[in-house]
C-alpha cells in the first residue's frame, strides 16, 4: 500500500491540474472499498464547471478542493489505486473507476482513478467539517505538516506495552506510516522493531522522531517507492526501492559503516519485518 512519502508525490505531481476546470464526471458503477459505492451525483455537483482549488494531503488521503464549492474530493489509493493525470485522447484502461474531465491552460485532460482490486476509497468531504470525517477524524499527527519531537514521542509511548514497529504502524498515533517505512525509520535510530514502547528511552524516542521524517524525505527525493503498483500522477514509478536500507534485504549486509552483519526477517503484527541485529539491539 501506498504509504505517504508515495502520496505526497501523487500530490506534487498533480500540480498541473490546479486551475483547471472539471466539465464532466463519469463513473464506472462499481463499488470501491468495503463493496461501498461511488457517489456519482455527489461527485458532479462538487466539481461540475468549477475549477480545482488545490490538491492536499492529511497521512495517506488526497483532498481535491474545487473553487466555491462546499464539498472536497477524498481519495485514498488503496492497494492498487493509482491517479493519473492524462490526455483525453489517452486509452482507457481497464479498471478505471472514476474519470474527471478537465479543461484549462488551452488543454484537455482527465484525471482517472483506476484500482483493479478496489480496495481503493473515493467520497466526499464537507469543507467546513472535514475533521469530523471518518476517515481523517482519527488520523494522528503527520510528520511532513507538524512538528515531531522526542518528547512527544516519549511521552505518547509511556502507557503502552506493544512493540514500537506495531506502534508506529497505527494511524491514530502518527499518520502515513506504513511497513516500509517503520522498519526503515527503525533502522536509522537504532532501536529493534520488537523493542517495547515503554522502555523507550528520551533519548532513542529523539532519535526516532527525527528518523521518520528523514526517511520520509528520502523517499521524497526519489519520487516514492515502487514495489508493484505505485506510480505517480504522470505515469512514472518511484526509484527509492534501489534506496532501502533494510526493507526487503534480508541476507544481504546492513548498509551502516563498519557493520555488514546480515539483515534478518521477522514478522509483526502479520507484517514483514526487517532489522539489522547488531545495529538494532534492544
Amino acid at each position: 500500500m501506498p504509504e505517504l512519502p508515495e502520496v505526497e508525490t501523487v500530490r506534487l505531481t498533480l500540480a498541473p491540474a490546479v486551475g483547471m476546470q472539471a466539465i464532466d464526471v463519469w463513473t464506472s458503477g462499481m463499488p470501491l472499498r468495503l463493496n461501498q459505492p461511488v457517489d456519482a451525483t455527489g461527485l458532479r455537483d462538487a466539481a461540475y464547471r468549477r475549477r480545482i482549488e488545490g490538491v492536499r494531503r492529511r497521512g495517506k488521503y488526497l483532498i481535491i478542493d474545487f473553487v466555491g464549492s462546499p464539498r472536497s474530493v477524498l481519495v485514498h489509493l488503496g492497494m492498487s489505486g493509482r491517479l493519473r493525470l492524462v490526455k483525453s485522447s489517452a486509452e482507457m484502461p481497464r479498471h478505471t473507476h472514476v474519470v474527471f474531465h478537465l479543461i484549462g491552460k488551452g488543454k484537455k485532460r482527465q484525471l482517472r482513478y483506476t484500482d483493479p482490486r478496489r480496495f481503493g476509497q473515493i467520497s466526499l468531504l464537507q469543507r467546513d467539517a472535514e475533521k469530523e470525517h471518518p476517515s481523517l477524524a482519527q488520523l494522528g499527527m503527520d510528520p511532513l505538516l507538524e512538528a515531531l519531537t522526542g518528547n512527544w514521542l516519549y511521552q505518547r509511548t509511556r502507557y503502552s506495552r506493544q512493540r514500537i514497529k506495531t506502534f508506529l504502524l497505527d494511524q491514530s498515533v502518527i499518520a502515513g506510516i506504513g511497513n516500509i517505512y517503520a522498519s526503515e525509520a527503525l533502522w536509522q535510530a537504532r532501536i529493534a522493531p520488537s523493542l517495547r514502547t515503554h522502555r523507550l528511552s528520551r533519548q532513542r524516542a529523539q532519535l526516532l522522531a527525527e528518523a521518520v521524517p528523514m526517511v520520509f524525505q528520502h523517499a521524497l527525493n526519489h519520487g516514492g517507492t515502487s514495489l508493484r503498483d505505485f506510480v505517480d500522477a504522470d505515469g512514472v514509478s518511484g526509484s527509492h526501492s534501489g534506496y532501502l536500507r533494510v526493507y526487503g534485504r534480508e541476507g544481504e549486509p546492513c548498509l551502516r559503516r563498519s557493520c555488514g552483519h546480515a539483515i534478518r526477517r521477522t514478522v509483526i503484527q502479520g507484517r514483514a519485518t526487517f532489522y539489522c541485529p547488531v545495529c538494532q539491539k534492544r
